[in-house]
């Protein structure tokens, strides 16, 4: 039975670690939370949201194939094949903060024996597997080149939809070597049903995965630009854009107020870290201005401007159905209502009061108990779909960040609907 460490418990590698023990394998899943580890080794999932994951961990835990543990170089030490799905975000700086991952690794190294497979599924700037990762694998294992295998093999799924993910896309590998890829690709193919693809090396796939998260941001980036210009010229941008992409080679994407998330708004700053490109940085600082663009189209609606108003903001959520907040637009809105003089106040059927004030924003029931001036929907819950607006008391504006709401409820409760990208008709 192959023996396999999965290191980081979250969104991501806890649903792997139950996969490769529903596919028969030994799996320890470490982590540094002993709260995930307790629950784990109870047989419950700590992570709400994801389809099958409940039932996939219960089966592992039941079927022995399945365990936690805070102790990651023993864990490593008694497996073959090591997964490690650990972060690198950020800094102040926008440059990668390999902290979490450097933590890691050092762990991985104690317990590292020669001969082992380690995957990297974390998103990682471009040569930074073998140079990063490689070296300090080897400094804390005290392995030399090539005593064990390094692969980085980008992981290609949405939270809310894994497992269907998971067997969906391609998966990509990339080995420091050819033999790691190979051995890589094996390990893959008994565990996944989806197509296992080789890459040239490391750098490829690394390059890869950050070309795919560059893309979307472009690509929303350009929407977002042309709804402002459609703004700017009195056009109706879904109008056009459904026609637009009638055509084969046109896919215009919807505009809103910004975008969140762990990939997006994180990784194309990897590319940027080694090579500048301005129509990437480009589309980062249009993406991440969407939100202050939406309210001055909120303040254009509302008689004396924003300050002084009081505005709902529907979603703390980065996108809708998705129980997460990382880089929310949610977060960039109310720091902007309250830059300049507004009350904002955050509403999400996901998450309790209590979980909303911990990021330090107000919470709101729905409707609120008091009047408001103005709402925004900032992320498309199924639960939003039935909202009356009538409900919404003294509430002037509806301002529709993300372009699905319908337009006629909104007006029949004698509100004014704005919409980005929407033009004179909103006028």
């Amino acid at each position: 039975m192959t023996q396999v460490a999965v290191v980081g418990l979250g969104k991501i590698g806890l649903p792997l670690a139950a996969l490769y023990a529903s596919k028969g394998m030994d799996v320890a899943g470490c982590d540094i939370d002993e709260s995930v580890v307790d629950a784990v080794n109870a047989g419950v999932s700590p992570i709400a949201g994801e389809p099958g994951l409940d039932d996939a961990i219960a089966k592992g835990h039941k079927a022995g194939r399945l365990r936690a543990t805070t102790d990651t170089a023993a864990a490593v030490a008694e497996s073959d094949v090591i997964v490690m799905v650990v972060r690198v975000a950020l800094d102040e700086s926008r440059a990668p903060d390999f902290s979490q991952l450097d933590a890691a690794a050092e762990a991985v190294g104690r317990g590292l024996r020669p001969g082992a497979l380690v995957i990297l599924e974390t998103t990682m700037p471009v040569g930074a597997t073998r140079n990063h990762l490689g070296a300090h694998l080897r400094d804390a294992s005290g392995l030399e080149e090539g005593a064990f295998h390094l692969v980085y093999s980008p992981e290609r799924v949405q939270s809310g939809r894994l497992y269907h993910d998971l067997e969906t896309y391609p998966k990509l590998i990339g080995g420091v070597d050819e033999e790691s890829g190979q051995k890589a690709a094996d390990f893959y193919r008994r565990v996944l049903n989806a197509e296992v693809r080789i890459l040239p090396d490391a750098e490829t796939a690394e390059f890869t995965k950050l070309a795919e998260s560059v893309y979307r941001d472009v690509n929303i980036a350009l929407a977002n630009e042309l709804a402002k210009a459609a703004d700017a010229l009195g056009v109706d941008f879904a109008t056009a854009a459904q026609a637009a992409n009638s055509q084969p080679f046109s896919h215009l994407h919807v505009p809103g107020v910004g975008v969140g998330g762990h990939c997006i708004p994180v990784y194309p700053y990897f590319l940027l870290e080694t090579v500048d490109q301005p129509i990437i940085r480009l589309a980062r600082e249009t993406n991440d201005g969407m939100a202050a663009y939406a309210l001055d189209r909120l303040a254009e609606a509302l008689p004396g401007g924003l300050a002084g108003k009081t505005v709902l903001v529907l979603g703390l959520a980065y996108r809708g159905g998705v129980r997460e907040v990382m880089l929310s637009s949610a977060l960039e809105l109310v720091a902007e209502l309250r830059a300049r003089g507004a009350r904002a106040i955050v509403h999400d059927p996901l998450f309790s009061d209590a979980e909303i004030a911990a990021y330090g924003v107000e919470p709101s029931p729905l409707p609120p108990e008091a009047p408001i001036d103005a709402v925004i929907l900032q992320a498309a819950h199924p639960e939003y779909r039935d909202l009356n607006p009538a409900t919404l008391k003294g509430c002037r504006v509806f301002l529709d960040g993300r372009g699905g709401f319908d337009r006629g409820r909104v007006e029949a409760a004698g509100m004014r609907y704005i919409r980005i990208g929407g033009g004179s008709r909103e006028a």
